[in-house]
């Protein structure tokens, strides 16, 4: 058996986690590759909204499911605490199910006074990061100096988290920053989280995913953030601190590149942003406010505004040749269900004049996302229809479907799934 990826192929936000639910059922074992508590994986259904931020979205589905935190994850165990609570309290029997990798690394409280400390210090260039100690966590597990979930099981462990502890306090200071007055109860807070964390299955999940696979069993793995956020492959160096990108999914969870199957990748209908960084298709006028407006487009985690632009088929088509991907699912179709014109951007005019449909090397890099390319856009008409009430592609207008056939045709994969609506219901299988 080979296991299945579910990735986001723009910059966050696809709407990852009501896939995950959707496609959950057809699984045994969902399993996260990347990311952090930063990452907040929406899913509606029976009128009731759930964000998840480091759990996997299969926690919801019926059956047997075994959901994996993998060792691609970094976990703040206070947020995670919280998450697990509410998720029991939501009627979820989550130690049942949940099994945490114990090479995951810990994100500490100190990691997030070095993210913000950070931000300052960066002034106008700041990365805009959500501030939860993402980026600081994955500094220490390059450097060799992290802590991992399999470290709270030793009997060193309160020596261990000092000396990292202690190591930070001295950056802070090095930095001219100082921690709070209440860091004392901060801290006591993250250890009694971490003797909560120690109450489900720390496991070997890489052992535990390969022996799923040879035992002919299903897995999804699933990612966060998004392809044009990967630190090797995103608008570098305002992405995240992972690789987001499908070979994330073999270092996060321990599965060699022969054991991926079909490659899911997720996009919206048109293209979002949170934070700094280059967004070439963005819009600063009434559109993109009303694209915004319409489509909810707010932080999951953070509810900062997001920046709304048009489809962008050059970084889509990039992000598709690196994940490989198979199958395309295109999110939030209705959001555009007013327009007369919808655009699409199909190629760059760079700053010599050329012209490229290759993504370049970089597409700008002021932290205000100012780009150094201009878009060129290809216009559609619009389908001026209700698309939330279509269940059937039989249902859908000729001009959406003239929309998804343009799309194919420039990125060359088919478009599998169709949501038109945030609840699990409102979704096309094509």
């Amino acid at each position: 058996m080979k296991a299945d990826l579910l990735l986001g192929l723009q910059w966050g936000d696809e709407g990852k986690g009501k896939i995950v639910d959707v496609l959950a059922p057809k699984y045994d074992v969902v399993a996260r590759f990347q990311g952090g508590p930063n990452a907040g994986h929406t899913l509606e259904f029976d009128g009731h909204k759930h964000v998840l931020r480091s759990i996997p979205s299969g926690v919801f589905a019926k059956g047997a499911i075994t959901n994996v935190i993998g060792n691609g994850v970094v976990l703040d165990p206070v947020l995670f605490r919280g998450e697990a609570e509410q998720l029991e309290a939501d009627g979820v029997d989550l130690h049942s199910i949940l099994k945490i990798s114990k090479k995951a690394h810990l994100i500490m409280p100190t990691h997030r006074l070095l993210d913000a400390a950070g931000e300052r210090a960066m002034g106008s260039g700041k990365i805009g990061t959500t501030g939860k100690g993402i980026g600081p966590t994955y500094t220490d597990k390059v450097s060799r100096h992290g802590l991992r979930v399999g470290d709270t099981l030793r009997e060193d462990f309160a020596e261990r988290y000092a000396a990292a502890r202690d190591a930070h306090l001295a950056r802070l200071a090095a930095m001219g920053a100082t921690p709070a007055d209440n860091f004392a109860a901060l801290e006591q807070e993250w250890l009694d989280a971490v003797a909560y964390l120690r109450t489900f299955a720390l496991t070997d999940t890489e052992h535990y995913i390969n022996k799923t696979l040879d035992a002919d069993h299903s897995v999804l793995c699933e990612g966060a953030q998004g392809t044009m956020l990967d630190v090797d492959f995103g608008s570098y160096p305002f992405v995240t601190s992972s690789n987001t990108v499908a070979a994330g999914a073999c270092t996060g969870l321990g599965i060699a590149p022969g054991r991926i199957g079909n490659v899911y990748g997720i996009f919206k209908a048109y293209c979002t942003r949170v934070g700094s960084g280059p967004f070439p298709t963005e819009l600063f006028d009434e559109t993109g406010a009303t694209i915004r407006n319409i489509g909810h487009e707010y932080g999951a985690v953070t509810g900062r505004e997001r920046r709304c632009g048009w489809l962008d088929l050059v970084a889509l088509r990039y992000a598709v040749m690196i994940n490989g991907a198979t199958h395309l699912i295109m999110m939030k179709s209705d959001v555009l269900d007013g327009f007369d014109t919808i655009k699409v951007c199909t190629a760059y005019r760079m700053p010599d004049g050329t012209v490229t449909t290759d993504f370049p090397y970089s597409v700008g890099d002021n932290a205000e996302g100012a780009g150094i390319v201009e878009p060129i856009y290809e216009e559609l008409p619009g389908w001026k229809t209700d698309l939330s009430k279509a269940r059937t592609e039989a249902e859908l207008p000729q001009a959406f479907r003239d929309y998804i056939a343009f799309i194919e045709e420039k990125v060359g994969v088919p478009v599998a799934v169709i949501s038109v609506g945030p609840d699990r219901e409102e979704t096309i299988i094509r």
